[in-house]
């Protein structure tokens, strides 16, 4: 008992030191509650960003992999494969989802931008051609009406469902469903509204969803050379996440057999998966909070060159308290342990008034709705430890320098 006690007397004059001098010591701490509070706030902006980010993503729906027709890019630069963009054809839609192992669904499509006439209102919009599974692959919803069947799509209805945008643009005092709507020279009946997808990064709530088979009547040069159908584009889902790349791999290997490209070739189809999507933002996003939070840090270095400027000038004010209490038998390490314990809880101490003040700013934030922000753990164990950490290395020095002084001589001081 006696012994905890004798090692957390350093502590209690440490306090005294603090306590006695409270102005100085409040003006000390000011750099680190700035610095600290600048850290959580920062960070938590770049971590909410991301994290809302990620959602919308999630939204859009985690297994979802997307193949693009287009001749790529070798690193030269040069075109590789057969270029153009129409490389992708509704039979390779087919061939995906009966030959690959763990695709649960495919959905090709095509767009075209039209203008759109609905009375007197009229807007240039996405016209995208699907197919009847585009809602489940897309994690789509129809907020209002119904979407189109398999026997409309097969016989190439003219019908439409419209983005939640386009509907308020072209019908802002009535209900689209019922109505006509002109695309180019197509006319066609309104019989779904999606639901708002207002927040995220996709362009749904923009677009016109129109059976593919429709827009292929519709729109010219649809056919390749060898009689089939193209597509912009295949979006399909994996059943299982885990399988993305093997699943990658496989289509890969079927389009380029189906394509009769050459081993030297490059593919000429590209193929993105939401995995890959979230690889990278996340990567992204994180470089950019430890940016924001190192921004955030040079607060704390300031305030850490602070202390140690406030602790040389209580060593030089303490010279001749050191000196009493060196002859009276303190040694070198009970006055560098006195010194540096100070340091370290005007650091503590700032370090956990910036902690309520940076949380209780990225909380108003978050309110406020200009931004999204996320406080964790790791960034307030970061926050606190670099604190503490200044304190320790800027108020190492000062506590060395009290500890070496002659007593002799400190007792002579005035």
């Amino acid at each position: 008992m006696k012994k905890a006690l004798k090692w957390f007397d350093p502590v209690k004059t440490a306090w005294g030191g603090v306590v006695t001098h409270k102005l100085r010591s409040f003006l000390t701490m000011l750099g680190i509650v700035i610095g600290v509070g600048a850290v959580i706030t920062l960070m938590s902006v770049g971590k909410g960003s991301t994290a809302e980010i990620l959602s919308n993503i999630q939204n859009m729906g985690a297994n979802l992999m997307t193949i693009r027709g287009g001749a790529t890019f070798s690193s030269g630069g040069v075109r590789g494969a057969m270029g153009g963009s129409n490389t992708l054809t509704m039979e390779d839609a087919t061939a995906i989802q009966d030959q690959v192992a763990n695709v649960a669904a495919v959905a090709p499509s095509s767009s075209s931008n039209l203008q759109l006439v609905a009375g007197s209102e009229n807007a240039n919009s996405q016209v995208t051609g699907v197919t009847s599974s585009y809602l489940v692959v897309n994690n789509l919803a129809v907020a209002g009406g119904s979407f189109f069947t398999d026997a409309e799509y097969q016989r190439g209805a003219k019908v439409a469902v419209l983005g939640a945008g386009v509907a308020t643009t072209l019908y802002p005092d009535t209900s689209p469903i019922g109505q006509k709507l002109r695309m180019g020279n197509l006319i066609v009946t309104v019989i779904g509204v999606l639901e708002s997808k207002e927040g995220t990064m996709s362009s749904y709530d923009d677009s016109v969803l129109i059976p593919l088979t429709t827009l292929h009547q519709a729109v010219a040069e649809t056919k390749t050379t060898q009689g089939e159908t193209t597509v912009s584009s295949i979006s399909l889902t994996v059943t299982d996440e885990s399988k993305t790349d093997q699943v990658k791999t496989d289509i890969t290997t079927l389009l380029r057999s189906r394509h009769r490209l050459l081993a030297s070739a490059n593919d000429d189809f590209s193929i993105t998966s939401m995995s890959d999507i979230v690889a990278t933002l996340s990567e992204t996003s994180s470089t950019m909070t430890l940016l924001l939070g190192a921004i955030a840090g040079i607060s704390l270095l300031v305030g850490g060159i602070g202390v140690m400027n406030i602790m040389l000038v209580s060593v030089l004010e303490r010279t001749r308290e050191i000196g009493i209490r060196k002859a009276l038998g303190a040694r070198q390490r009970d006055i560098w342990s006195q010194f540096l314990i100070e340091a370290a809880l005007l650091t503590l101490a700032g370090g956990i008034i910036g902690i309520i003040g940076g949380w209780g700013t990225s909380w108003i934030l978050n309110q406020t709705g200009v931004v999204t922000t996320l406080v964790t753990s790791d960034i307030v164990v970061l926050a606190v430890s670099v604190s503490v950490a200044i304190g320790l290395f800027f108020g190492f020095y000062p506590a060395w320098n009290a500890s070496r002084l002659n007593p002799i001589e400190a007792l002579r001081s005035e």
